[in-house]
């Protein structure tokens, strides 16, 4: 889109989608820095007040970025693969979930984690079936890879469980939690997942630095046990530039429902 291709002058949200649309199509790729807003002005022939809204329009809808003194840039796209299902895989000695997961994709990542007792809200509550009042314990981790926040993953159990236990150590337990909740006599060995696609909160945007217009992935699994007991909740916070999420889904053959019960 030019001004001499058309002869209405194009507005803020023209020249967002003509950009957009430059952006989808690869001409700017990731990482590339767009034209200079005098030089956007002339070849829309608008203000650069427009040129301006139109670039808060890109950056709202979390396609571009600015950086300070240098311009403004296409955001990069490398997301990290997320598998749920990889849970209940067995891996490898003194490696837990976390570590487990940046091998596989070949990225560098570290953790934060806070450990603690609270009560819980009521939707953990009533996930773990839990009577009024009864506290959980918490584990809340907010992992980084490339020295970038990419998500939280926050776990309640009941405090009862794991009082006293490895689950409530301060840092990471290179076994793994799931490991040590076994050993109490709570292996994990099914989940309920549910996937809640959303808007950060503004408490979420500073915790994991999202810039504005960035989509996330609410995933609350709950964990049970071999008695079908519900174990451990687990809320991970996904951005939408940061990943995807990958299930596999098996046909369940007649050998195995046989087998399940």
């Amino acid at each position: 889109m030019t001004a001499a291709r058309d002869h209405r002058r194009p507005g803020a949200a023209d020249i967002a989608q003509d950009l957009r649309e430059k952006i989808d199509s690869g001409e700017l790729g990731p990482g590339d820095r767009l034209p200079l807003t005098r030089e956007l002005t002339k070849q829309y022939g608008v203000t650069g007040e427009t040129v301006r809204q139109a670039i808060i329009k890109l950056k709202a809808a979390g396609l571009v970025r600015s950086v300070q003194g240098s311009g403004v840039y296409v955001r990069e796209w490398r997301p990290l693969v997320y598998r749920p299902q990889s849970e209940f895989r067995r891996k490898p000695p003194a490696v837990d979930i976390f570590t487990n997961l940046l091998q596989t994709e070949g990225r560098d990542g570290t953790q934060t984690i806070e450990v603690g007792v609270e009560l819980p809200d009521e939707a953990v509550r009533q996930r773990l079936q839990l009577a009024p009042g009864e506290p959980v314990a918490f584990r809340r981790r907010t992992s980084l890879v490339d020295d970038m926040p990419f998500a939280t993953d926050d776990s309640y159990v009941p405090h009862r469980i794991v009082e006293g236990s490895e689950w409530m150590t301060p840092g990471s337990v290179d076994r793994g939690t799931n490991q040590v909740l076994a050993e109490l006599g709570h292996e994990l060995v099914e989940a309920l997942d549910e996937i809640y696609p959303r808007m950060p909160r503004p408490a979420e945007l500073e915790r994991l630095a999202l810039p504005p217009g960035t989509p996330m992935a609410e995933l609350i699994s709950t964990g049970h046990d071999r008695e079908g007991k519900p174990i451990q909740v687990t809320i991970c916070l996904l951005p939408g530039d940061r990943h995807v999420v990958v299930y596999e889904r098996h046909r369940r053959t007649e050998e195995d429902s046989e087998a399940a019960e």
